[in-house]
């Protein structure tokens, strides 16, 4: 018996990689609902002012304008001031939060110079998508496209994601991403399975864009294999941490049995409440003996 959790029929690429990744992090996050200690990583922060930043931009370019090199660092700088706040989390002691915020404007800068004029075919900005895994099943997995552009001279769709991580990965690992293949498929079921799309990440911090090309034979299995994942977890009733480098960057490592921690007594009692709560809609003739 799973508890917490009903049938959940919407999935994102975040949710299902945190399922990977450790799975008592997806139970606090998902399943609990438990409120993270941890309002937000400084990484999170550069990434969030970044991408707005860039999407700023490609607005105006959209409406016939393009802004001149200062008025998008101006818009980055804003949003980073705006939404900054002294508790965001820093792993590496060596940075101070004034480094990220420079790292943001050299992304800028280098990514400018690079592509202006910008005349590229852009079509949106954070493009809602919807991914069919199967006509008979409920699930779907829903997706923001962070520029989707439309290339005339190759009658071809283009999936840009931006990326401000250190590390860059290889060739191999592009080419088996599961995030931008499941937006090609939303891509393909708005304009047709015959439609070629390519797969473009810009990794700002080596300013280097990557691509990658899918197959229909690899997209019908990559939905397959999916919806497997959505199967195994619905079906799961075992939450293990899972002690990697990233738990460092976790934003519930405060709450980690793994590191000796406990989440707090409050949210505890919610869980109690909750199974109680499960336990008689799914045994009404045992309710009787659960006392509140």
């Amino acid at each position: 018996m799973k508890l917490c959790e009903g049938k959940m029929g919407v999935y994102s690429h975040s949710k299902l990689s945190t399922y990977e990744q450790c799975k008592y992090r997806y139970k606090l996050r998902y399943i609990d609902k438990i409120p993270s200690p941890v309002e937000k990583s400084i990484e999170a922060h550069l990434g969030t002012c970044t991408h707005d930043a860039l999407e700023w931009m490609y607005k105006e370019v959209i409406s016939g304008r393009v802004p001149e090199l200062n008025e998008v660092v101006e818009k980055y700088t804003s949003r980073w001031q705006e939404d900054y706040k002294d508790n965001f989390l820093i792993v590496k002691k060596d940075m101070k939060a004034e480094d990220y915020f420079n790292k943001g404007i050299k992304f800028l800068i280098d990514y400018y110079l690079k592509h202006k004029p910008f005349e590229d075919g852009t079509l949106e900005m954070e493009k809602k998508v919807w991914v069919e895994l199967d006509p008979d099943s409920e699930h779907k997995i829903i997706g923001y496209i962070d520029r989707l552009v439309y290339n005339k001279e190759k009658k071809e769709y283009e999936i840009h994601d931006y990326k401000t991580a250190n590390s860059l990965p290889t060739q191999e690992k592009f080419d088996l991403d599961r995030q931008l293949a499941l937006y090609a498929i939303g891509i393909k079921q708005i304009f047709g399975e015959n439609t070629s799309i390519l797969l473009t990440w810009h990794y700002l911090n080596h300013n280097k864009q990557i691509f990658s090309k899918r197959t229909n034979e690899e997209l019908n299995k990559l939905k397959k294999d999916t919806l497997l994942l959505i199967h195994e977890i619905e079906n799961n009733n075992e939450y293990p941490t899972n002690r990697t480098i990233l738990c460092d960057w976790c934003e519930y490592k405060q709450y980690c049995k793994e590191f000796g921690n406990d989440i707090p007594k409050q949210y505890k009692e919610k869980q109690t409440q909750l199974f109680k709560e499960e336990i008689k809609d799914e045994f009404p003739t045992a309710s009787k003996y659960i006392k509140d």
